[in-house]
């Protein structure tokens, strides 16, 4: 059967788990997406914006001089930090956009951890002419100030939360209270595949592009499917994206990369699949971090978009069923990998990949050279280079 169910459940995981008064709109938003899904004028206008806006396809990149330094599999870069924005973020703020629209809202509201949601949504919303509202933390606002000032550009409104850590979960529980209040004009563009049914699928489905984009080229390039796919997971719409196309070939090892922070013993980390257990966090049921009461507990890591506790439910499932393999890599690694990337291949890549980049150098000296690791570039570093900064002591 596909997952999810008519319910919005992958396996156990999933569902919606928010107050009476969002019902009706999760109702009209499934019924509006199962209309447009079936439609394929939708997915014409969609594919129009995606190719001649976002700039897709984007580049399948063999990594020659990264791959010699590690002295083992060949290592692709599925370059999503070229897109329009610089990050895959732009694929599912253009889709819901349109559903928007189709759904005669007016209004966006968004929220941001990293700022790069934030950004596509601001752009998407000025593209259509429609009023754009993000809720971000504080702390997050000062970690990603560059984003700040872009949205802002775009003629967005960026709303600081100064609840809670002041970071994305934060961020997300002011945008869902404001959805609550402003339901009957207002499109809640979620950017991951996280919160109630339907956006994990929803969310799922304009990302699979960068999977679907992957097989073709890895096959026009090699001849062949990779045999290691690897992305970072915070909430994990990248690493969804990139998966889903390739779930039925079990020839192919998926590989999902949590942030562990300061270390997954520390207690200071973003690790929800690894260190996480289930429970319900931003109306869906999934992998949570909490304590023994229940209680949610703050997440940690150096990359402002893996700083989260939650994850969407069907990377849950997919930890259950096994077939994703969830590992974690710590702040200091991630500064590792970031840095050889730029060194080797005049790439600065977003934090939150260099995550999935440190593990691809891990696995790759393991591997013989006919081997082919693909890793997902979600976004460019341009937003990251003051913390890298402060983090190795320099200017910042």
């Amino acid at each position: 059967m596909p997952l999810p169910d008519e319910r919005g459940y992958f396996g156990s995981f999933g569902g919606r788990y928010v107050p009476e008064t969002l019902m009706p709109a999760l109702e009209e938003l499934t019924a509006a997406y199962q209309e447009a899904r079936r439609d394929p004028s939708f997915w014409q206008e969609l594919e129009y914006y995606l190719q001649q806006y976002v700039g897709r396809p984007s580049p399948l990149y063999f990594a020659r001089r990264l791959s010699e330094y590690c002295r083992g599999a060949r290592i692709y870069l599925k370059r999503e930090d070229l897109n329009h924005t610089g990050a895959h973020k732009i694929n599912n703020t253009i889709g819901q956009i349109l559903l928007a629209r189709r759904m005669g809202k007016k209004r966006i509201i968004a929220e941001t951890g990293a700022g790069q949601h934030g950004v596509a949504t601001a752009t998407a919303a000025a593209l259509f002419g429609m009023e754009c509202a993000v809720y971000m933390g504080e702390e997050d606002m000062a970690r990603q100030a560059l984003n700040v000032f872009r949205m802002r550009i775009l003629g967005a409104t960026v709303v600081g939360v100064t609840a809670g850590s002041r970071t994305l979960k934060d961020a997300m529980n002011e945008a869902m209270r404001d959805w609550v209040t402003n339901v009957d004009t207002t499109y809640y563009l979620i950017g991951s595949v996280a919160g109630p049914h339907p956006y994990p699928v929803m969310v799922r489905d304009f990302q699979r592009v960068i999977g679907v984009e992957t097989r073709r080229q890895v096959q026009e390039q090699t001849g062949r499917l990779p045999d290691v796919i690897v992305a970072c997971v915070g909430g994990g719409s990248n690493a969804m994206g990139i998966f889903h196309p390739f779930l039925e070939d079990r020839e192919v090892k998926l590989v999902g990369v949590e942030a562990a922070g300061c270390g997954l013993e520390t207690g200071k980390h973003a690790a929800t699949l690894n260190r996480g257990r289930p429970g319900i966090l931003h109306g869906s049921k999934s992998y949570v971090l909490q304590d023994e009461d229940g209680q949610i507990n703050l997440a940690h890591s150096i990359s402002a978009g893996l700083d989260y506790p939650g994850v969407g439910p069907e990377h849950s499932y997919l930890k259950e069923t096994g077939r994703v393999v969830y590992t974690a890599v710590t702040d200091g690694e991630a500064l590792e990998a970031f840095q050889l990337l730029c060194r080797t291949e005049g790439i600065i890549p977003a934090l939150e990949s260099a995550h999935a980049l440190a593990q691809a150098v891990r696995m790759a000296g393991e591997m013989p050279q006919d081997a082919i690791i693909v890793v997902n570039l979600s976004g460019r570093g341009d937003k990251d280079v003051q913390t890298v900064a402060r983090a190795l002591g320099g200017e910042g």
